[in-house]
Order: structure tokens, then sequence, then C-alpha cells
């Protein structure tokens, strides 16, 4: 395991929530949103699930078609494997492969790029997804995660 996915895992770990709620989901939302305005100036696509129902989902201006096809391929490879699709990607990465090429799933559905982050309860596991996309995959991780780490932030 390289230092990349380490750091990603220990993002999972600590990145947990006592409870999950719609409520939340759309705070979440909200603060990702905020990120994006005040830290990237560039338009993106949110959305959240718990147990893979939609509770939070907002394409921001500049974004367009191809965003819905790169939520729901980044946001399937969380509901597959458990981990960030960040994570997923560079896990092949590591193997000196790439997901395209070893994954064996379909591209048209799941794509091991970051942007995707498991929404985890404590005590329960991996219960939903929050998916950006809009920027490269490493920063629609970052965002993700900086939304989180607010609304943590703000209980």
């Amino acid at each position: 395991m390289n230092d990349i996915m380490q750091e990603l895992l220990t993002q999972e770990e600590e990145l947990q929530f006592d409870a999950f709620t719609h409520q939340d989901a759309l705070q979440l939302g909200l603060f990702i949103i905020q990120v994006a305005n005040e830290e990237v100036g560039k338009g993106i696509a949110v959305h959240i699930e718990n147990e893979e129902h939609p509770l939070f989902t907002h394409y921001m201006a500049g974004t367009s078609k191809d965003n819905v096809y790169w939520v729901n391929t980044k946001k399937n490879v969380v509901n597959h494997f458990g981990h960030s699709s960040l994570y997923v990607g560079e896990s092949y990465k590591a193997q000196g492969t790439t997901f395209a090429e070893s994954a064996n799933l379909p591209l048209s559905d799941y794509q091991g790029e970051g942007g995707s982050f498991p929404i985890i309860v404590r005590g329960q596991g991996k219960v939903g997804t929050v998916t950006v996309s809009g920027l490269t995959g490493e920063e629609d991780h970052a965002v993700a995660v900086a939304g989180v780490r607010r609304l943590l932030a703000s209980r």
C-alpha cells in the first residue's frame, strides 16, 4: 500500500458520522457548493445518496450532461468496492495497472476516478455516497472531503 492509499484510508476512518439524516445530506450539499464557490471558482456537480436513495443533487452553472455520467460511474465504484473512487483507482495503479484495464467492470457504469466518497456511520459502515464532478478526479475528491469535514466540524 502506498502513501496516497494510506492517506485515503485514514480519511475514511476519520470522517465518519454518528448518524446521517436527510437534513445532513442537504447541509453537506450546501457546504460542498460553498467550497466550490469559495475555493474552486468553477461549477461542479454534487450528488449525495443514503442507501442508494438520492437525497441531494445540484448541477452548478458550467456543468453538462457529461457530469451525470461521471457522477454515476464514480458512485457506482464506491457502492461496489466500499471505498472512495480515488482509493480504488489508486489501488489498481499500485498493482501496476489501471482500473480501466483490470477491473472487469463495464466502463459505461464504473470509473475508478476520484470524486466519490463513502458516507460512513460509526458502527454501521457505509450508508451512502457523496460525489463531486467537474474538476480533476483528485480535486473532485478534495472538494467532497472538504464538505464532509465542514459538516462534521459544524456539529
